[in-house]
């Protein structure tokens, strides 16, 4: 895996809680482009700030359960 500027390694997990249904078509992409697509599906993706933009997009229908 590539270095980030975060530190070798930092990983995020996320997991999705709400529905995509009746959300706007970009939040729908974010979520395919965080591996999210159905309630309950968890994703472990590097800790970047792309990333932490993508989960700031969607914040209302994904948690974050754990910061490695």
């Amino acid at each position: 895996m590539a270095k980030t500027a975060n530190g070798a390694g930092k990983t995020i997990k996320i997991e999705q809680t709400g529905s995509a249904i009746r959300r706007q078509h970009l939040q729908r992409s974010t979520l395919v482009g965080l591996r999210l697509n159905k309630i309950g599906r968890v994703s472990e993706l590097q800790d970047t700030p792309e990333v932490r933009g993508m989960i700031a997009k969607v914040r209302h229908i994904v948690r974050v359960i754990d910061e490695t």
